[in-house]
Formats: C-alpha cells, sequence, structure tokens
C-alpha cells in the first residue's frame, strides 16, 4: 500500500514540476501577438470563402498586417463596411467597393422543363451530374439538389419548383455557391444589375426550347432592339454587359421566350453584420 502511494506522490511530484517548467518556458519564450493582425482579424467574419483572392480569413488579415499594397477592400461578404474599418486600422482610405450578389441563372422550373433519365443515386448536384450530365432534359439547367444552399453560410439560397432561387437580402456575395455548382450557372453579379438572362442554355434554339420552354433561343432580337449595345449573343446564349445596361426594358419585351427578366435585387439591410447572418 506505502508503495502504491509512493509512486503517486512521485509521478504528481514530476507533473507538478514539468507543469511550472513549462509555464516559465512559454513566458519567456513567447512571441507576442501580432496586434495589427488580431484587430484585423476581428473585423472579418471569418466565412474563410476565398473571395478576398486568400485562403481565408487569417491568410488576408495577416497579408494585410504585414504586407505592404494589400487593398483593404477584398473582403465581398464584408462589404464597404469592413473595408472603412481596416482602412482605418491601417490609416490608408478603402477604395469604393461594389457589391456583388448571387444569381442562378436558370429558370428552367417544373412546370416549364422535364426529366428525360431517372436518377436514383446521391441528391446531390455533384453526383447527379457525374450520371449523363444529370436527368434533366436540359443538360445546361439547374439540378435542384441544393449544393449551393448547403454551402450557403447565410440561409440565403433554396430550392423550390426544382431550381435554385437567392435571396438576396441576404446574401453576402462570398460565391461558395458558384464555387459549387456542379454546371456553373450560378454568377456573382452587381448588386445594381437591372436586366439579367435566365438561362445557360448554349443549345442551338429548336433543341433548347424542346428541353425547356423559357429557353434563350439566340433569336438575337435582344441584341437588335438594345439601344445601348449591351447585350449580345454568342454561342446561341444572350449575355448582358451590365456597364452598359441601362435597365431600359427594350430586351425584355422582345425576348420571344421570356428568359430576359428585369430585376431588382435587395440589399442587406443597412448596417447589418455579416457575422449575425451566419450566427442565426
Amino acid at each position: 500500500m506505502n508503495d502504491i502511494l509512493i509512486a503517486a506522490l512521485v509521478i504528481s511530484g514530476v507533473g507538478l514540476v514539468l507543469g511550472i517548467l513549462l509555464a516559465i518556458v512559454s513566458h519567456f519564450f513567447a512571441v507576442p501577438d501580432d496586434t495589427t493582425f488580431v484587430t484585423i482579424r476581428e473585423c472579418l467574419p471569418g466565412i474563410n470563402c476565398g473571395a478576398c483572392g486568400y485562403k481565408g480569413c487569417d491568410d488576408y488579415a495577416h497579408a494585410l498586417a504585414e504586407e505592404e499594397g494589400v487593398k483593404p477592400n477584398l473582403c465581398i461578404p464584408g462589404a464597404q463596411t469592413v473595408a472603412d474599418q481596416i482602412g482605418g486600422i491601417l490609416g490608408v482610405e478603402a477604395e469604393p467597393f461594389e457589391d456583388v450578389v448571387a444569381f442562378v441563372a436558370c429558370n428552367g422550373h417544373c412546370d416549364a422543363t422535364h426529366d428525360q433519365n431517372r436518377y436514383d443515386g446521391v441528391k446531390t448536384c455533384h453526383a447527379a451530374a457525374q450520371v449523363h450530365g444529370g436527368p434533366g432534359a436540359c443538360n445546361y439547367g439547374c439540378l435542384g439538389y441544393g449544393d449551393c444552399a448547403a454551402a450557403c453560410p447565410a440561409g440565403a439560397i433554396c430550392i423550390k419548383d426544382g431550381i435554385a432561387h437567392v435571396d438576396t437580402s441576404r446574401c453576402l456575395g462570398c460565391g461558395l455557391c458558384a464555387k459549387v455548382c456542379a454546371k456553373g450557372i450560378i454568377y456573382m453579379v452587381p448588386q445594381d444589375t437591372q436586366v439579367v438572362v435566365m438561362c445557360s442554355s448554349k443549345a442551338k434554339g429548336a433543341d433548347a426550347r424542346k428541353a425547356c420552354q423559357n429557353a434563350c433561343i439566340g433569336c438575337k432580337k435582344c441584341e437588335k432592339n438594345c439601344p445601348h449595345e449591351a447585350i449580345h449573343v454568342a454561342n446561341n446564349l444572350a449575355f448582358v454587359m451590365y456597364s452598359k445596361c441601362t435597365g431600359c426594358g427594350q430586351c425584355v419585351e422582345n425576348c420571344p421566350t421570356g428568359c430576359l427578366k428585369k430585376v431588382f435585387f435587395p440589399d442587406l439591410p443597412e448596417g447589418t453584420d455579416p457575422k449575425s447572418l451566419l450566427e442565426e
């Protein structure tokens, strides 16, 4: 019994001594925190989306704190608010920030298109796309299994009538949904976009319309009727040059399939902290 007690006391004593030694070593050899990095990091929302061009918020904060010339307005989810905060910490003026939101270029809802194959595999867009491009008649359309919704950190995307929809009043502009979209039909567009092409099909007119009633057929009526040369057709698909578009609606009025739409993308309520959306 005494041997067990002695052994326990010896082990406890050794542990106590080692603990004291570790505390002493950590005190004298500790690397002081970079207060600039810490302060900047606290400003960033912590989504780690990579939209800034860095691996995550930590890398961007380190670059801002340690490198010259790194712009303080690269955090898309943080928008102008975070850019101004970082600019204040670094003593530089943040350049004007352009808000962007996610847009799903597809209007192939359940009433407009149909399936041509049966898919019984894993219910993700990535998995479905590996099997003949997915079950849909349109090989360019939204698959509707919600990979984008699962990736959205703010809960801004839902699946309705077979396709993804974005609530831009919650969208942070991080672009994670665009990165995971198996069809590559989610784009980041300026917040003030006024006209969009609700289609991604590059099939020829008759084939595109056969697969989806709402498809762009590449007829070029929009291109011919735009007074500002803001819309063009390439690879059987119309695309809008947002910097030239005034929202006059001429292209929308002349689109025979209705794939061109006038839109209004509500922004986050003024003063909204991106972190508050992540916590909900």
